[in-house]
């Protein structure tokens, strides 16, 4: 499994008790380690002395296949679901996946000083997250999900870097099959949960939004004291039937927690926000009104476990994005916008717009969206009909498997002109460097985006070293 999910800090280390205890698991043939379990990991390069490998097994691996590796590292323990033929102690459990999930949930019962948000939704899930741990971190050590650890597996692996300093936990939750929310917030049990929107990624594994839906509530199952709702959404209502707690927030239009007097400006926004507790002015460093949605979604959840107004202003005015989410790069005398971390529909389009608030000769560089199964080809003309569309887009290059039925749903309308689409980055790229050719001395603004198997960053790189 090689994901690096390794921390600098010092863990709480684990005694072998609680490590059997936690997984239910039997010592192969008695043997126990000697001494004390510095940390369990999944990854087989790290893996050395005082450490549990624990052994996972994917559709195209199993990490069986290297516990005589991790047992050369000097590693002295693995957690395995059937006996393996190598000199190092052996707990054996039913099912290591499953393992991992109790060795975490185990891990978040031993800190019951913990306040726990958890938070899932089809888009801005990351930038929400980001916000929260830039309030909370402020007032107290807090532990946030890195990267993309939001599923059945990264969940446990963010909860084993607990330690008991940590006072706050921002929890993002994934859901790539139904199931996955109701077993992740579980494990995580949240004092504050819920979802900050219903849109339209991953519709192939769901069959449809109410799909999308049925599975993202499945959050609010295991909240003990306050449930979010975004109350502008189209499921809104679905959301609030699923709701069991006494307790709910609810947030954007329409809701207990709102914005108004927004103002957008090419590379932040500013809006007052509006609570039960009042109103401030907010000067956020982010561009484009769907990241106003999710600074009032980070407002309404830091509310809910009882943070200040004060505090979470000053939390949201120092927020810095994640990488590869709308990152403003000036180079030479263009403009450069890194969105490339992520796509669904919604976020593609969200992107376009700030895009149209940027100075010159504005392209939006797209690459394909993956997840969308059998509507794919349908939602990417969608999406070229409405990319073209978007006053002060110049250009739209379409990039990937799908650019033809982007382009196709671009000529439907009037602006049919302004996109471009091509099969991958290599026939782009010539296109994009003619086009600052053709267009000097103008000033020019990029944004590149697409889902991340598409790596679009990489077309972005090589156009900045041709300038």
């Amino acid at each position: 499994m090689h994901t690096s999910t390794t921390s600098t800090a010092a863990l709480e280390p684990w005694s072998i008790e609680q490590l059997q205890q936690a997984t239910q698991g039997y010592w192969l043939n008695d043997k126990k380690p000697a001494g004390q379990i510095k940390r369990i990991l999944t990854d087989s390069r790290d893996a050395e002395a005082g450490d549990a490998f624990l052994a996972l097994k994917g559709e195209r691996f199993d990490a069986h296949d290297f516990i005589a590796q991790v047992a050369a590292q000097g590693c002295e323990i693995a957690i395995v679901s059937r006996p393996v033929d190598a000199d190092i102690c052996q707990l054996v459990v039913e099912d290591t996946r499953l393992a991992l999930g109790q060795l975490g949930a185990y891990r978040r019962q031993q800190n019951p000083q913990l306040k726990v948000i958890a938070l899932t939704g089809s888009s801005g899930k990351t930038t929400t997250k980001e916000m929260l741990g830039s309030i909370l971190s402020r007032l107290a050590p807090t532990l946030v999900t890195r990267g993309n650890l939001n599923n059945d597996l990264g969940v446990p692996v963010m909860l084993l870097e607990l330690r008991p300093e940590h006072q706050y936990a921002v929890m993002e939750l994934g859901a790539s099959h139904q199931g996955e929310i109701d077993y992740t917030s579980k494990m995580v049990q949240p004092h504050v949960a819920g979802i900050i929107n219903i849109g339209t990624a991953h519709l192939g594994e769901f069959g449809g939004r109410d799909g999308i839906c049925r599975a993202k509530s499945e959050i609010y199952a295991h909240i003990s004291e306050t449930s979010i709702i975004p109350a502008a959404d189209d499921f809104a209502e679905v959301i609030r039937a699923a709701v069991r707690t006494e307790k709910s927030l609810s947030f954007g239009a329409g809701g207990e927690v709102y914005a108004s007097d927004v103002v957008l400006e090419a590379q932040s926004s500013s809006f007052t926000l509006n609570t039960p507790q009042g109103s401030k002015t907010v000067q956020l460093p982010f561009a484009g009104e769907h990241n106003v949605e999710n600074a009032t979604a980070a407002a309404a959840f830091a509310l809910a476990i009882g943070i200040g107004l004060d505090d979470i202003v000053a939390g949201l005015e120092q927020a810095v994005g994640a990488k590869g989410r709308l990152n403003f790069i000036p180079h030479k005398d263009y403009l450069f916008i890194d969105d490339t971390y992520n796509a669904n529909p919604g976020s593609m389009r969200a992107a376009a717009e700030v895009l149209a608030q940027q100075q010159g000769i504005r392209v939006m560089v797209t690459g394909d969206i993956g997840e969308l199964g059998s509507s794919a080809a349908i939602e990417h003309y969608k999406l070229g009909r409405d990319l073209v569309s978007v006053k002060g887009i110049n250009f739209v290059v379409a990039v990937g498997e799908f650019a033809p039925a982007a382009q196709e749903g671009a000529r439907s309308t009037q602006y049919g002109k302004k996109m471009q689409a091509f099969l991958n980055q290599e026939q782009a790229l010539p296109f994009l460097i003619r086009l600052i050719e053709t267009h000097q001395p103008q000033p020019m603004s990029f944004l590149f985006k697409g889902s991340r198997f598409t790596h679009m960053e990489t077309l972005m790189a090589a156009l900045m070293e041709k300038l």
